[in-house]
Parts: structure tokens; sequence; C-alpha cells
């Protein structure tokens, strides 16, 4: 394929200005999310005085764990999480994401071991970092444009990276080690982004519906074309029929234990009197996802949803959110890491690559001025503008400058 020349340029020229921008920020989601990898591991250990106990003969009902978990926490009590292991304490939730707190019971003797609100943990701090840049809404909308632009990015250098004369393996497949730094970090930059360019995309497609703006513009489209959870996945318009006194928790946990569901078993409880009992689990493969719900008064089965019931965007939004997050085994999760180890690499070859340049102020490339970008290349950011919304929006403002900065050139040449 023969490169336009002009079309380089202005490819470059927009590639460097993004990515002096992106950088810092590409660089801190790496890090951060590097770490939040091992978020489980890193509580085990230190929560472990909390969530572990001696193993007891005798042990409370579930249903008396309850009322001792409620007389405990200022909290009201949503779950309980089907213990593992015996020397588990029982694990109460509260609330959810942000607001989410878990209340740990001994079994035993029905005395709390502790309780830990989310928002007060390491991780928590980690995944602010991560998703927010600790600035709340507005982070999140910052973290949405640099993953918007990242995709711009890999696309404008494919352009770039494509060789247009004879195709040699070094410098386009391998790093080049013996032509001076500014090759070396120019491969490395290059070079690391093309092998990983697929899985990069992968990855940020994990995140993506997690932020604020096309994260809400993709559960908008899901509900409109009906891809999105089943209502009774929620528990909506469900209801149980008065009658008596609702059943005990006991009885719900053997119900449980009965499905044999992979993965993290809770139990969530009624809200009101006419509130069912959900059964679901937490596998690491979202494909294994399924959910129960019950009549409170008489335990008669409701609703049964699995993976098949899950609509078409939310099962594609799931399956790569759970990828994002390491969850399919240490294979994903050694990879994820691997990844943002490589976008590290690749971001710190770009700032050496970009500073060693021999240049006059900022260096960046110069395009010719009567250059006009084609209708294809015009209909893709069109095209990306509208899926990437922030993204479109940041080229409108760019547009807005670069024609500002034409007239005030113009009035100071005349």
């Amino acid at each position: 394929m023969k490169k336009n020349d002009k079309l380089n340029k202005w490819l470059w020229k927009w590639h460097v200005i993004s990515g002096l921008v992106s950088l810092p920020f590409v660089m801190i989601l790496a890090i951060t999310g590097g770490i939040y990898l091992f978020k489980d591991n890193y509580e085990a250990n230190l929560q472990r005085e909390v969530r572990e106990v001696a193993v007891q003969r005798k042990t409370m009902s579930y249903q008396d764990q309850l009322q001792k978990a409620r007389s405990q926490t200022d909290f009201p009590i949503d779950a309980m999480v089907l213990p593992n292991k015996k020397n588990e304490a029982t694990k109460f939730i509260s609330g959810s994401f942000g607001t989410k707190s878990t209340l740990y019971l001994n079994p035993g003797t029905g005395r709390a071991t502790g309780e830990i609100p989310e928002s007060t943990t390491d991780m928590f701090k980690v995944r602010k970092l991560h998703g927010e840049l600790w600035m709340g809404g507005f982070g999140t909308k910052i973290v949405e444009l640099v993953a918007s632009w990242l995709i711009v990015l890999l696309i404008t250098g494919l352009y770039i990276w494509w060789p247009s004369g004879k195709f040699k393996w070094k410098g386009f497949f391998i790093v080049r080690t013996g032509q001076g730094k500014r090759t070396f970090f120019r491969d490395l930059h290059a070079v690391t982004a093309i092998w990983f360019s697929g899985l990069l995309i992968m990855i940020l497609l994990g995140g993506l519906p997690w932020t604020d703006v096309f994260g809400g513009s993709f559960k908008w489209v899901q509900q409109v074309t009906n891809t999105g959870f089943p209502d009774s996945w929620q528990g909506r318009g469900l209801t149980s029929t008065v009658n008596g006194k609702t059943l005990a928790l006991d009885l719900m946990v053997k119900k449980a234990e009965q499905l044999k569901l992979s993965g993290e078993v809770s139990i969530t409880l009624p809200k009101s009197e006419t509130g069912v009992y959900s059964i679901s689990n937490n596998p690491r493969n979202p494909i294994q996802m399924e959910i129960y719900q019950f009549d409170q008064y008489s335990g008669r089965k409701l609703v049964h949803n699995d993976w098949s019931d899950i609509g078409i965007l939310m099962q594609g939004r799931l399956f790569f959110m759970a990828f994002h997050q390491g969850q399919f085994g240490a294979w994903n999760k050694w990879l994820m890491l691997f990844a943002a180890f490589m976008l590290l690499t690749l971001s710190i070859g770009a700032i050496f690559s970009y500073s060693l340049r021999k240049k006059k102020g900022w260096g960046i490339p110069k395009v010719p001025a009567r250059f006009q970008i084609g209708k294809g290349i015009l209909v893709m950011i069109v095209v990306l503008g509208v899926i990437f919304p922030l993204f479109g929006f940041s080229v409108l403002l760019i547009l807005i400058l670069e024609l500002f900065g034409g007239k005030t050139r113009q009035r100071r040449i005349s």
C-alpha cells in the first residue's frame, strides 16, 4: 500500500499532539490497573484476622447469625455470602459498589470479627485513581477521553508505522538496537504498540463500559434494543405471596447448596414483605452466571435466569469487563499485568523518541497549508465521534481552535 505523504504528516501531527496530552494519564492507568489486578490477593492477606476464625464444633444457625449481625452494624444487611471453608467467618453485605460494607461474623460465637467498608480499603483508593483520577465525575470523563483517544492513537499509529518502501522485519516487527538511541526508542514505541494493539483494544473495550458518557450511551442502547439483563434478573415484577412467616435463612442456604453454583454464592434478602429471596453466583467466567428467585414464604422457585437469558450486548460487555479485570484465571491476570507493563514500555519509548528528536519548539510535524483530508478520513472521524462522544466533542473543540488560530495568523500577516 502506497502511503499519502501529506496524509501521513497530518496523522503524525495529531498522533504526536494527542500522545503528548494522553501519555501521563496512560501511565497512571497502566500502573494502577496492574496493581488492582491483585486486589483479592492483597486483601486476603491484609484482612486474614477478620476473615478467618477458629473451626468451631458447633455453629449458630444462619438465621441467628443474621440477627446477631444486624445488632452489630449500623447498615441494613442486604445479602449473605455462603462460606466455602469451615474456618471462614460468615460475610454479611450491606450496599454495593462504593457504599458496600462487609461485616464478618464468627459463626460459633455470634461476635463480629470486624466490619470493612469498601471505601476505606487501599484497593478502593487504587480503583478510584484508575477510574476517576481521584476527581469524581470529572476525572471519569478525563479517563474516558483518554481511552477514546488511545483507540485513535492506535489507528493513526498503524498508518504512520506502515512501511512506505521496501518491507523489512527490523524496525517494523523487531526493535533495532544498533542505530542510536532515537531509533531504538522509536522502535520500542512503535513495535511494542503493533504487537499488542489487538490486546490493547480488548482492554479498552473492557474499560469503556464503566465510563459516564460512552457507558451511559451503551446502557441506553441496551435498553432500547432489549439486549441487556432481563427484568427478572434484578427481581423486577416479581413478588412473594404474603402467607404467614418468612422462611428461615437456613432453608435458603440448603437450596443454594443443592444448586451447586460455581464461584462465590450469595443470598440476597427480601427488601419488603412482598420481596423475594435471590440466590446468585459470581464466577470467574461470566458464562457460568446464574440467578434464582424464590417466594420468601413458600420457598417456591419463581424464576431461574442464566447466561442464555442475557442480551447479546450485555454478554459482550460482561465478557470484556471480566477479561479487563483478569477474572478468567491466572493466565488472564498475568496477561493483563504483562499488557500493563507493555503499555508503560511503549509510553516510555514515545517520551524518549520525542525528546531525542532534532526539533525546534515543540517539534510538532508540519503539514502543508493546502492539505485537505479526504472523505474517507472525515467519515471515520464522524463515526468515531458518534461512538465515542467525548472524542467527538474534543475534535469539534480542536476544529474551533484551529479555525480561530488560522484567522489570527491571517490578521498578523496582513
